[in-house]
């Protein structure tokens, strides 16, 4: 390396990654799942009291989940043109924090789908622009641990919104700590109004239609959403694991005690995710995002698989709650900065938006046939039917040629 090169790389090595964009889209993931899993963590409660059937939290979470991957199409269109960004990101955020704070004053099941149908269709819109946003606010070398410190606030605030909820539902009361949500939802928005900078004007050609903007996706990022996708049709949603603690603890501690364990496992699982977020998304910048993801795509195969044979006992559920926070850390770290790494900028948006429905459709594709099997047969088919796919993910990504 020449001088001249040397004198260029000496300021851009030091350019700090902690920007303040992603210090604000930080802290607004740390403060909105701060808010909404709050309320989430007292909606089976909320609805007992409304006098819901058991079966209208399926349906309340199956409609809106499906509501909220439409939306990240239409949010990736809307994150192709940089000057949306930001106030689509604002929209979101105050959509999800007001509808939430909403539940408060419902007074039927139907009211609460309504409202949670709204909100999370402005949480799936704005993930692409907030993703775009976060890739703009660093260097390319730098996108693993902007992401990874983002997934670790976000994943902070899940742990923090059901103990926050814990602790004032015995003072307040459930509609009282649901009205207290506004707080936390409210900030995310503000957080992001005034840190996060304008999206970068990428050119001044015209943005691409919402059929093209698909069409311009490169081959490779078709072969890794591939991957994502075999990943993501065996990756359970965590409640599962959740359930797989409480069925074999209880005989042995009874239903109450089991309950508490599995809480405190599921805790435990969180704070691992959280902790191991931003490093992994360091690594990647340091060594290969593309085989980072695949080992943690091969974690998740490992846990998987060690939860159908070994012997159940506290402690070694402990190891295995540990692994899974790990892979969920990798995975969710590690995707989009593999993203970012193969989308041209000015189809960025819609890359991501294709990202998150791909994901989306394949948590509940899983979540529907772990279920399915694990009812039909035992859990151990449903964990080996998780743990191939997953593998199936983590092979296919290995292949992808990332630039």
């Amino acid at each position: 390396m020449n001088s001249e090169t040397q004198q260029v790389a000496a300021p851009l090595a030091r350019k700090p990654w902690l920007t303040s964009g992603v210090l604000g889209i930080g802290l607004a993931s740390l403060f909105s799942d701060w808010g909404h899993e709050a309320a989430t963590s007292l909606l089976p409660a909320f609805l007992a009291t409304l006098g819901a059937p058991a079966v209208a939290l399926g349906i309340i979470e199956g409609i809106s989940d499906g509501l909220s991957s439409f939306a990240k199409l239409a949010g990736g269109w809307i994150a192709d043109r940089p000057a949306w960004r930001k106030p689509n990101g604002i929209v979101g955020y105050s959509a999800t924090a007001l509808t939430t704070f909403g539940y408060a004053f419902a007074q039927s099941w139907p009211v609460v789908l309504l409202l949670r149908g709204l909100g999370w269709m402005g949480r799936g819109s704005r993930g692409p622009s907030r993703d775009a946003l976060l890739a703009d606010s660093v260097e390319p070398a730098q996108v693993g641990r902007a992401f990874g410190f983002e997934r670790a606030m976000d994943t902070l605030g899940a742990v923090l919104g059901p103990l926050c909820a814990a602790l004032l539902v015995g003072k307040i009361g459930i509609r009282g700590t649901i009205r207290w949500t506004i707080v936390p939802g409210l900030m995310a928005a503000v957080a992001f109004a005034f840190l996060v900078p304008t999206g970068k004007r990428l050119d001044t050609r015209r943005a691409p239609s919402f059929a093209s903007s698909f069409s311009q996706l490169p081959k490779a990022y078709w072969e890794f959403l591939a991957g994502v996708f075999a990943h993501g049709v065996g990756a359970f949603a965590p409640t599962l694991l959740i359930l797989r603690a409480t069925q074999v603890f209880s005989p042995t501690y009874g239903a109450g005690h089991a309950a508490v364990i599995s809480v405190g496992l599921y805790t435990f699982h969180n704070f691992v995710s959280a902790a191991a977020s931003y490093p992994a998304g360091l690594l990647g910048d340091r060594i290969s995002k593309r085989t980072l993801l695949t080992i943690g795509y091969t974690a998740g195969s490992i846990s998987y698989l060690l939860f159908a044979v070994v012997h159940p006992t506290v402690g070694m559920f402990v190891v295995l709650f540990g692994l899974a926070g790990v892979h969920d850390a990798f995975q969710q770290s590690l995707e989009k900065s593999v993203a970012a790494d193969i989308l041209p900028g000015e189809i960025r948006g819609s890359g991501f938006g294709v990202l998150a429905t791909a994901n989306g459709i394949g948590d509940f594709v899983s979540s529907v046939v772990v279920g399915a099997l694990w009812s039909s047969l035992n859990p151990t088919a449903g964990f080996v039917y998780a743990a191939i796919f997953s593998t199936l993910g983590a092979v296919i990504i290995r292949r992808v040629k990332t630039r």
